[in-house]
């Protein structure tokens, strides 16, 4: 499906579904804009993780749940969780209580710490892959966007250097796409001109 007229006459990626809800709110307020700040990519960047093997419609659902169950993603905090919380978080019917996953996010707060305690700024290395500016693709057709590019398999390997986990070039470009690093709404959505 490239694009889809809704209910209210509006057309979007055919990815926001064609009713009212969770994920046609977030294509229509979220998707694409460019995100910056360390916490916020932080978050981002490990929802992104957390979808691997399931929908983003499923973490989406669960965002407030994750928030509360990991602090907000406040980094220094994640950073911090020993094995008992993460076998406490293992019982938190709020998120995925996948153990990989889990873990996953506490290495990438402490991955983050680690690129502070060397005076690097994660939305400098994040955006860097795309030189610092949003690409803005022209896509018509949904079947034309690509599910990673060399940026995200860069990105990928560089992050995973780095220590984090669940970032494969696949889930990089995924989190490329909701942080803005590139516009890859469709050329007749509403949102490609807007964002």
């Amino acid at each position: 499906m490239s694009e889809i007229t809704t209910t209210d006459g509006i057309v979007r990626c055919g990815w926001a579904g064609d009713e009212p809800g969770a994920m046609r709110d977030y294509h229509d307020s979220e998707w694409g804009v460019p995100v910056h700040g360390e916490q916020e990519l932080f978050e981002l960047l490990c929802l992104e993780g957390a979808q691997a093997g399931l929908s983003w419609n499923t973490i989406l659902n669960r965002r407030e749940g994750y928030r509360l169950a990991f602090d907000g993603f406040d980094i220094a905090r994640v950073a911090s969780y020993d094995a008992a919380k993460a076998e406490e978080l293992r019982g938190d019917e709020r998120i995925i209580r996948n153990r990989a996953k889990i873990k996953a996010f506490i290495g990438n707060a402490q991955a983050v710490l680690q690129m502070r305690d060397e005076d690097l700024s994660l939305d400098n290395h994040l955006w860097s892959f795309v030189d610092g500016e949003p690409r803005v693709n022209g896509w018509k057709e949904m079947s034309e966007i690509p599910a990673e590019t060399a940026e995200s398999q860069a990105m990928s390997k560089a992050l995973k250097k780095r220590g984090f986990g669940f970032v494969g070039p696949t889930i990089c470009y995924a989190f490329m796409q909701s942080a803005g690093m590139v516009n890859d709404h469709i050329v007749s959505c509403f949102r490609y001109g807007e964002v």
